[in-house]
This record gives structure tokens, sequence and C-alpha cells, in this order.
């Protein structure tokens, strides 16, 4: 695990200046604190800094062929190396290292093109290829989005490195904020799609490869993989399952360092901690945090499973201290990222580090098999939509418009955005599900001329588009496609890279081995959400293995108490930030109305709030301009 930095130039152009290159580079050392090194060739330069997880003594990188013509290096884990190494070997290729990266660059200088298809992992790869005597560039992402890249096109090079602060470092891209990233921030609580927050800085998507050659003015992406888009009909065994669970957690074993997992209450992390046991000769090191508030803490059940698999299980209960945390925060996470459980996330990765540097997680379990409870409570409302009938939906839609939102009121009160969802489309109503804000309640807290020039920009038109592509009309399966054309990769993968990577931690997750999404994924749909309840397939594919206090126990997010927090600890911050934040962005009045609210219990604003705390720091942290990009 790494990170890295280059540039790719037409051959002969003057390359920047290492003492340049070094102190950008360093601005990635938490994501390789074991080495750093460049290398310079014929059509670009790499530096780069290293994690050393495999072959520890000559695993070092950016790896050089041919006397510079071709260079390379890979963030991430290549699973499947050994079968790629030794089909390399039978066409006379020799290896200089056992390190399983190694296998990218003599793919490329093997002149194969469609290198990522050839591989099993998590990885951002590069290669700056000069052998014809011009420049060419392949930049690849893992399927899933687990590992991230990002580029810019500037004067003729193409610059890519896996933070977008290694760029800005180069001056590169500009450190001013895009509008509509701020509206898509807000709705969503993260910024996502192909442009990051940054103007002129880009991010590589999902399962695609970027192929760029001297003299073009923009690269040409290609998409390698995509999830399956529609539903199986037949049912899968469940011993399929489990025996490709099995395989996905066992090649992501392989490491020279110490290894562990991460352990909750949860059905998906005793899963893989379970099939660890079942490939490993030593006991595993696990390791638990729980939480001073009971409603978020699962500690209990998480010791109940390491004395049942004879872990060697480490436990602590976790101090948040949001406000210590904020411009840690926002320096790894680079882009704004206002998911609350940012901070526990880091916190437990931390605490992990002290005993492992490689962990294995549960992640992905929830978007796979339909785990999250606003997929069971799309289910119903898409069966209930259905049964009403249009005149249904319009009475609905008008009962919704009219509905106070009662945030004090008992929950079965609290029915202004059922009535909504039911008499809105599927699209739309699902949408909402995942959105923290309306795009209504982002409008009215914009300064004016931000509101007027970003009128026309709607959060969900990317959405919608992803939501669109499945080739069914069942609409489980497409809100489960566009959380990962979305939500997984620019959330929740996100916050898993940056915060563990923040403190020098490998974290894999092999429930999403590309192999298990297009098992799980393609599953029925009564085969997901059944009885009032999601991932039942994998559910009783587990019952022979995991008990059920873990399989029928009450689910608890990883999140935090933010409504407290920002009515106790976080009060006087999110004042702060009211009155920080550029009023080229927000209309402060309106912030402060709502802070206002917040704080006398009359409104939940939380999310808002939280939302504009990680924006001041994120802005004050990265040296933010207070001029917003407005076209």
């Amino acid at each position: 695990m790494c990170g890295f930095l280059g540039v790719a130039v037409p051959v002969g152009a003057k390359l920047p200046e290492d003492t340049a290159l070094v102190a950008a580079r360093d601005t990635l050392f938490h994501r390789g604190p074991d080495d750093g090194r460049i290398a310079r060739g014929r059509g670009g330069a790499i530096a780069f800094r290293r994690l050393s997880i495999v072959d520890l003594d000559g695993g070092a990188q950016p790896f050089v062929l041919e006397d510079g013509a071709l260079l390379s290096c890979t963030n991430g884990e290549i699973y499947n190396h050994t079968s790629v190494r030794a089909e390399l070997e039978a066409q006379g290729v020799r290896f200089r290292s056992h390190s399983d990266c190694e296998v990218v660059p003599h793919l490329v200088a093997r002149g194969v093109r469609d290198f990522p298809t050839r591989l099993l992992g998590m990885f951002a790869s590069c290669a700056i290829d000069a052998r014809s005597g011009r420049t060419r560039l392949l930049l690849a992402r893992d399927r899933l989005g687990i590992k991230p890249l990002h580029f810019a096109l500037e004067g003729g090079a193409l610059w890519f490195a896996s933070e977008p602060k290694a760029l800005l470092a180069m001056g590169v891209g500009r450190r001013r904020l895009r509008g509509a990233a701020l509206v898509d921030f807000l709705a969503h609580g993260y910024v996502g799609g192909d442009d990051t927050a940054f103007e002129g800085i880009r991010r590589l998507p999902p399962g695609t490869l970027l192929e760029w050659e001297e003299g073009w003015s923009e690269p040409r992406l290609t998409r390698y993989w995509r999830p399956p888009v529609a539903p199986r009909e037949e049912h899968v065994p469940g011993e399929r399952i489990l025996e490709l669970l099995d395989d996905a957690v066992g090649i992501r074993l392989m490491a020279d360092v110490p290894l562990g997992a991460f352990l909750s209450g949860g059905i998906d992390s005793t899963a893989v901690v379970d099939a660890m046991t079942r490939r490993s000769k030593d006991p595993i090191v696990a390791c638990s945090v729980g939480f001073r508030e009971r409603s978020h803490d699962e500690l209990d059940t998480a010791r109940r499973t390491a004395q049942r698999l004879g872990l060697v299980h480490h436990t602590s209960v976790l101090e948040a201290e949001p406000a210590g945390r904020l411009d840690e925060l926002a320096w790894f996470f680079d882009e704004p990222h206002a998911d609350p459980s940012n901070v526990p996330t880091l916190l437990v990765s931390r605490a992990a580090r002290e005993h492992v540097t490689v962990a294995l997680s549960g992640d992905g379990g929830d978007e796979i098999f339909a785990g999250y409870r606003r997929y069971v409570h799309d289910v119903a409302e898409n069966r209930l939509r259905r049964g009403v009938g249009a005149p249904g939906r319009a009475l609905a839609r008008a009962l919704g418009s009219i509905y106070p939102k009662l945030d004090r009121a008992p929950r079965f009160l609290r029915a202004k955005t059922f009535l909504t969802n039911l008499g809105d489309d599927p699209a739309r109503a699902y949408h909402r599900s995942v959105s923290q804000l309306t795009l209504d309640e982002v409008r009215d807290v914009l300064a004016p001329d931000a509101r007027a020039a970003l009128a026309q920009h709607d959060p969900f038109d990317r959405f919608a588009r992803a939501y669109g592509e499945p080739e069914t009309d069942d609409a489980l399966f497409r809100a489960q496609y566009a959380d990962f054309a979305t939500q997984l990769p620019e959330q929740i993968l996100t916050k898993v890279d940056r915060a563990s990577m923040g403190v020098g931690l490998e974290v894999r997750v092999p429930i999403l081995d590309h192999r298990m999404v297009e098992l799980g994924l393609a599953l029925p749909a009564g085969d997901k959400v059944r009885g009032g309840r999601g991932k039942h397939a994998f559910r009783e594919a587990l019952r022979p293995r995991v008990p059920s206090d873990v399989l029928d126990g009450r689910k608890r997010g990883f999140d935090t108490p933010l409504r407290a927090w920002l009515r106790g600890p976080l009060a006087e911050v999110a004042r702060a930030a009211v009155e920080e934040v550029p009023a080229a962005w927000f209309d402060r009045a309106a912030l402060r109305a709502r802070l206002a609210e917040h704080a006398s219990g009359a409104r939940d604003r939380s999310r808002l709030l939280w939302s504009v705390i990680v924006l001041s720091h994120w802005r004050r942290v990265h040296r933010v301009e207070e001029d917003v990009l407005l076209t």
C-alpha cells in the first residue's frame, strides 16, 4: 500500500526538479512511511512513497525497465500475482523482485493493453512507456474503486497522483472550489463524479483504463469492468457463496508483515474473521472498538465471537473527541467529506495499527447483499406504490407537500418523507434516502450569486443516469447498482482508504472481491430482501458458521451521535464555522438561523452543520480560495 505522484511529458521535454517532486511526494508520507524514491525516464517521472507489505527488502518502486523507457508503479495489492508471474516467466520474463506489483510493468512491456483485466486485487497503477520514441501513459484503477487515482492535463503534460494534495503541491490544478461540487457535497456529504472539488483536477472512475499519448488534447478513458446490469433468476446455493467468500479471504492473507482484522458485532466482519480462521494455521489478530454510547456499541458481541473463534483480541473504548480530529481529517481526505463515521474510522484504524500493518474488513456486504435498512424500506415503498396506483401516488404527493416536518415528534408521526417518496418516482424516492439534504435545503443556504449561477445543477441527474443503466425493472437492483456507481466508491471506500492510510494501515475488503460482487449483486430480489430484512441469502449461507446472536441481532451502523455532539462538544465549533465560511459560498444569515434552530431543539440540522464545519476546516487546511468557480 502506497502513494505516488507522476508526470508524463513528450519525449525530450524538461522534467520537474527532484526537489519539487520530493516535496510534493512527501505530502503523501502517511500513505508510505517506509520508503520514498524517484525514477526519471525518457517520457516522464514517478515519485513514490511505500508502505512495505510484500517483499520488504526487494519490492521497492518505481520499477524501471529498458533503460528508463518504461516506468511503472502500483498502489495496492495484486492477489493473483503468482499465477500471472508464472505465465510471464514461461514467456521468458525475468523478475527482479518478489513484489506482487512487478507484474504490471511486464504486462505492459509485453503489449497487454488490457492488463487490468488480468489482475485480481485493489490497485491504482501507472505505466509511462516511451519505447516507441513517443510517450504513452496508462493509468488503471481497480474494478470497485478501492484505491484512489487522480489526474490533470496541463501544459502538454499529464499529471497523476494518489491524492490531489500532491498535484496541488506541484502547482497543478487550482485551490478553488467548484460550485457544482459545493452543491453535490451539501446534498450527499461527499463530492462525486469525474471531477474533484478542486478546479482542474479529475478522478479516474473505478474499473477504468486511461490512455494518453503526447500531443493528445484529452486522454482516452475505457471502462474495462462494471457490475452486472441485471439480476439472475436462479438461486445460488449457500455453499457457493461460502466457497467464494473463503477464497476471497484466503488470497488476501498474503503479507510479510503482521496481519489481522477489524471485528464488530455485525454479520460481515464476523463472516470475514470466521473465514480467516479457516485459512490460517495461526491465531487471528482481531481489533474491536466500543463507544461510550450504548446505542453505538457492539463490543459484547465482538468479545463473544473472539472467544468462540480463539482470536487474539484487542479492544478499546473510543473517546471520539471530534473537535480535535477535524484538521487531521481535512488533511487526509483532501476533498470535503462529511460522513460523521470518519472520526471513529480514523480512531479504529489508529488502534489497529498498534498491532498490525494489514487489516481485513467487512465493507461491501450491505451493498452487495442489500443489508441496509433503506433497501428494505425501498422494496416496501415500491410494493405499496404499485398497489395504490396513479391516483394513490397523486394523493400521497399532495399530502406530502403540506404535511409538516416533525423532527421532534414520535417516529410514527414523521410521515412527510414517506408520503413524499410514495408519490414520487422510484429513482427520486431512493435518491432521497441516500441524500443528507434536499436540493431546496441546499439552495436555501447558498450565497445569492451562487444560488443563481447553479440553479440548473441538480445532484440527482448523475445518480439518475446510474439508476437507469440496469437492464431490468427491478427497483432494488437499480438502487444497489446506483450505489455501486456513486456512494460505495465515493463515500464508503474513500472513507476507508483515507482514514486507514492516514495512519499507515492497509485495509483489504474481501467481500468486495469483484467475483463476490458479480455473484451477490445479481441474486434475485427475494434472496436479498425477505421477511422485512435484508441480506437473506448471505445470512442463511452463514448460518452453519455464525451464531444467531450475530445473524439475527439488531443492526447498528458504525456511526456517531452527531446531533448530541452539535449541542455539546461541537456547539462552539459549529458557531465558528458558520462565521468563517466564505460569503461567496453561503448566505450567512440562513446558516445562523439553522444553527439557532438546532441549538434550541426545534429542528435537527446536524448534517448541514457538520458539513459546514467540514468545509470550514477543509478550506483552511488546504488553503482554498474564498472565491468559488460558478461556471
